[in-house]
């Protein structure tokens, strides 16, 4: 456990939104995070601490910052970058030939 982890478990145990957002950004976790933390104080903990375990396995996996966050809890490597499909020819003409 390194050192961010430390701060990142505090700032969970102080206000469980504010490492939900510092985990994945502005995300739909975010808004699970802070619903959960309306409802119920110790709801918000729980799904605070469980993005942390999520992001310590994922550091475990693949390294220090060779990972990308992909929402639900769930990373993958980074180099992984989806790739798009390539374009279709004559998509979209009217070119008959």
């Amino acid at each position: 456990m390194r050192g961010s982890d430390i701060v990142l478990v505090l700032v969970a145990i102080l206000f469980p939104p504010a490492a939900a957002a510092m985990i994945t950004g502005c995300s739909c976790d975010l808004l699970i995070n802070i619903l959960l933390t309306c409802l119920g104080y110790f709801p918000g903990h729980i799904h605070a601490f469980w993005l942390i375990y999520k992001q310590m396995k994922a550091e475990e996996l693949y390294g220090q910052g060779g990972y990308v966050y992909i929402g639900s809890g769930e990373y993958e490597p980074a180099g992984n970058l989806p790739q798009t499909a390539p374009p279709q020819a004559n998509y979209g003409s009217t070119h008959r030939g």
